[in-house]
Parts: C-alpha cells; sequence; structure tokens
C-alpha cells in the first residue's frame, strides 16, 4: 500500500523502473525484514540508512569474528562453515528477542529462505523481503566501487539463484518466497527512493523513522 511519500508493503510490490520521490517505508513492531540481492547491488547502502531502531545482521560481523580467531595463513573457504553457522546462529537469537530486525543476506539460497521463514514463524515475526534486482554488471561496478569483490564461482552461483528467485516471483508473486509477508523489488532506477523505514511501535503508534 503506497500514500504519499509512504510505503507499507503488502504482497509483492514492483518499484522496478519506477523513479520517482523518496520514500519511507513502513513496517509493524516486529518485522524482520531480509535486504537482499547480489554483492554490490546496494544492500550495505540501504541499510546504513536504515540502522537506526533496528539492528543489522550482516554475514560480514560474523566473518570478521571469525577471522580474528584463526590463524593468519588460513585461506577463508576453510572456515567458510564456522562464518556461515555463526551468521545463522546470531539471526536466531535476534528473531527470538524483542524488536525490529535487518538482515543483510544475498537471498541467493533457498534453503536459507526457506530456514528463515520457518524461524520467523516459529517466534512470530512478520517476514518481508527487499529484493534489490538489479543486473550483475552493476553489482560488479558496486563490488569495484568498494574495492571489495566476490570470488567469480561465488558470484555466479549468486546470479543464478537470484536470477531464480527474481524469475519466480515474476510469475508466482508472494508464493516464491513461502512465509514472507511482503517482498519488494527495487532496481537501480528505483532504491534511492527507499530513503527511510519507519517501525510502528508496539502499542500501535508510528515509531521513529530512520532515514
Amino acid at each position: 500500500m503506497e500514500a504519499a511519500g509512504e510505503l507499507a508493503p503488502q504482497g509483492v510490490t514492483d518499484l522496478r523502473g519506477r523513479p520517482g520521490p523518496p520514500l519511507t517505508v513502513r513496517y509493524g513492531p516486529h518485522a524482520a525484514v531480509v535486504v537482499a540481492g547480489l554483492p554490490g547491488s546496494g544492500k550495505s547502502t540501504l541499510l546504513h540508512r536504515w540502522d537506526a531502531h533496528a539492528p543489522v545482521l550482516d554475514p560480514r560481523t560474523s566473518r570478521l569474528a571469525a577471522q580474528a580467531a584463526m590463524p593468519a595463513r588460513l585461506p577463508y573457504p576453510v572456515y567458510r562453515p564456522v562464518v556461515r553457522t555463526l551468521h545463522l546462529l546470531r539471526i536466531r537469537a535476534a528473531l527470538r528477542g524483542p524488536g525490529p530486525l535487518l538482515v543483510h543476506d544475498c537471498g541467493s539460497r533457498r534453503w536459507l529462505r526457506r530456514t528463515l521463514a520457518h524461524w520467523a514463524r516459529r517466534y512470530g515475526r512478520e517476514l518481508h523481503v527487499v529484493l534489490l534486482a538489479v543486473h550483475p554488471d552493476q553489482a560488479l561496478a558496486g563490488q569495484h566501487a568498494r574495492a571489495r569483490t566476490a570470488a567469480p564461482g561465488t558470484f555466479r552461483r549468486h546470479v543464478r539463484g537470484l536470477a531464480a528467485l527474481v524469475a519466480a516471483v515474476d510469475h508466482q508473486g508472494l508464493a516464491a518466497f513461502p512465509g514472507a509477508t511482503s517482498v519488494l523489488l527495487a532496481d537501480t532506477t528505483s532504491r534511492e527512493r527507499l530513503a527511510a523505514v519507519r517501525f510502528a511501535a508496539p502499542d500501535g503508534t508510528s515509531g521513529t523513522a530512520k532515514g
């Protein structure tokens, strides 16, 4: 549902190719919002705009924590499973707690989407998705701009997984992301419109915007 300057996503909302004024995106007080997209698509930039009043769970935080505990000579692929497990444990613990939550994820892994949906349902949360559907070339440019690139094989897997997810949303609607209350699609034309987020207060008031 879109009003002047505000958007309360329900079902699938497609902003791709729709330039316009900045929007404040509104969610409920216990929403878990997954910001998904290819590496370099702008997830971190968006989350930085939204990071007040809701903790951000970023896998890079788990990676840096694991890296600090590992021998410097140990290559990342060796302890990647440790990082993944740590990230999942942090997400589950946060979902069990109070208040809204922002989750940084590529969204390309079906098993992880199902896990998040299962946990959200178990802990009484609404699960919402913001899907940054940008072209792989634009995502690669974003990686180079931040001076941090994904391994080619890893990036190709994410491209395939995200392309399948976006196609499924286009054809199946919300059924493509079982357990989600909403999926909000944005691209390079519209992602900058997502200027702020507002989580309702537990008492039903509008809460505080961040942008």
